[in-house]
């Protein structure tokens, strides 16, 4: 209707979402970390609305002073960084530009030390942890009570991490939501298990776990390129990994992926060995390794593979329990046909006990003897007849395992969701016994040396006759895994002298 000269009316408008001021971003998810490198890590994160993703970051957490920004608007944000320092601790913060959605003391990275350094590496190992649930809970709760203050290095998921059916909801439910704190500091590495895929053999590609995971292709953290996230490999320090897939790829002999190990094996020039799977190649807990085809077929052919080549410890979930093998070698068959030969220690493993499981070379060597872990048992439990020939322990409880490499030692131990050790082992590389070299230096000085153990300590002693009573020359020495080397002078009634080394550990 016309209006009159000098009278006035109200409009009102509807307005579209597109010309409403844009509502600030909440985080749905994360930030969690992927693809750790000396010298490159992985940010991703989720937010309810689109925005261009940034990440801030710097050595000093009040002057995160570098920047790396997407190209996109998207709510699944994903931010690479590179060039960075190995082994250093950077700060950061996820967001957009100009807008800080979560920074503080807690969020923060290690980048990966530097190819072969012999750091100690703590690693925690959690199989079969998605049931949301009092259990899983207390197996979390245990492992931040018991490694406190110390950084978790590497966390190596075995599989089945989000029950039932592994969707992205479920993964919401039982990774991001339980572990917010440690995925935001370590970077998760995990196997596919038959939850990730709702047990099918040949899943989609658009299964959450391809989605939500982004795990090396290209050898880009270490090894020989796979060309697949189901299988890969990656360095840290003086540790391979090796990451299989015991549920969608064929494992059968001269496949892709037992191609693929090969070549992996003969470029690994590491210290130590770690591979990783869903399906044990030995178990008696409810899922039987003698029946099972995914257990039998990677037990003849990757088991095989790694021991051909050096493997020192391999992981698995899938048996809701708790299973530890001796050191042992060469058994592919059904557990009947096992023989006493395949044994290479049929000890305990435990420094109080029967003594620390070695190995003579320092290095990838064929058939010098593994030890296989069963560690599925993070959230549910299951039981059975557990009467494995090949395994030292095997219980129903809940926990997780934590293992400490530091140059030729490894320490793993079985976490009770109590904060109990139930079990435990050493693995000792790359020296035999103790024998130490003397060389006269001149008619007063012997220099004395020998190999050492890292986290051992020796004690140099001095006697006047072959044997007691021995008292110490100096300080006790600590290993670190390398030579230990001393100089001895000789005066006066010190010229007659017998010395030796002597380690309580021994």
């Amino acid at each position: 209707m016309p209006r009159a000269p000098g009278s006035w009316f109200v409009v009102t408008l509807a307005l579209g979402a597109s010309t409403l001021a844009a509502a600030p971003a909440r985080l749905s998810r994360g930030p969690f970390l992927q693809l750790a490198t000396p010298s490159s890590i992985q940010v991703k994160w989720r937010t309810d609305v689109a925005n261009i993703s940034e990440v801030r970051y710097g050595t000093n957490l009040n002057d995160l002073n570098q920047s790396a920004t997407g190209s996109v608007a998207t709510n699944r944000h994903g931010v690479a960084i590179t060039n960075l320092s190995p082994g250093r601790l950077y700060y950061y913060s996820v967001g957009s530009p100009g807008v800080v959605l979560t920074n503080g003391p807690g969020v923060f990275f290690k980048t990966a030390p530097a190819e072969g350094s012999r750091l100690r590496t703590r690693i925690w190992a959690l199989g079969d942890s998605g049931y949301t649930n009092q259990n899983a809970a207390a197996v979390r709760d245990a492992y931040f009570a018991f490694t406190a203050s110390r950084h978790t290095d590497v966390w190596l998921m075995l599989g089945d991490n989000a029950y039932t059916g592994g969707t992205d909801g479920l993964y919401q439910n039982a990774v991001f939501d339980t572990y917010p704190t440690l995925l935001r500091q370590t970077t998760l590495w995990s196997t596919i298990g038959n939850q990730e895929t709702a047990g099918s053999a040949n899943p989609p590609a658009s299964i959450a776990y391809f989605e939500i995971f982004n795990f090396p292709m290209q050898g880009e953290a270490g090894g020989e390129p796979s060309g697949s996230e189901r299988y890969y490999s990656f360095n840290h320090g003086n540790v391979h990994f090796i990451c299989l897939d015991s549920m969608t790829s064929s494992r059968a002999e001269g496949s892709p992926m037992m191609t693929w190990l090969e070549a992996d094996l003969l470029r690994n020039t590491s210290d130590w060995t770690i591979a990783f799977w869903h399906h044990p190649a030995y178990s008696k807990g409810n899922r039987d390794s003698d029946v099972a085809m995914e257990q039998i077929e990677m037990r003849l052919n990757a088991v095989t593979l790694l021991e051909t080549y050096g493997v020192d410890l391999v992981l698995a979930g899938h048996c809701h329990s708790y299973e530890r093998s001796y050191l042992i070698d060469g058994h592919y068959g059904l557990s009947s046909t096992f023989l006493t030969n395949y044994f290479k220690d049929p000890g305990d493993g435990r420094l109080d006990g029967g003594g620390a499981y070695t190995k003579a070379t320092l290095g990838p060597a064929g058939h010098e003897g593994a030890v296989y872990v069963v560690a599925g048992s993070g959230s549910s439990l299951n039981s059975g007849p557990f009467n494995h020939p090949v395994m030292f322990l095997s219980k129903s409880v809940p926990g997780s395992v934590v293992i400490d490499v530091h140059a030729n030692r490894m320490e793993a131990k079985f976490l009770r969701e109590t904060g109990q050790i139930d079990d435990y082992f050493t693995l000792i590389k790359g020296v035999g016994p103790l024998t130490v070299q003397a060389t006269q230096v001149d008619s007063t000085q012997l220099r004395l040396s020998w190999t050492t153990v890292a986290d051992r300590t020796y004690h140099l002693q001095r006697s006047e006759n072959p044997g007691p009573p021995w008292s110490d020359v100096g300080d006790p020495l600590m290993g670190d895994g390398g030579m230990a080397t001393t100089t001895i002078s000789l005066t006066g009634d010190q010229e007659k002298s017998f010395f030796r080394v002597y380690t309580p550990e021994d």
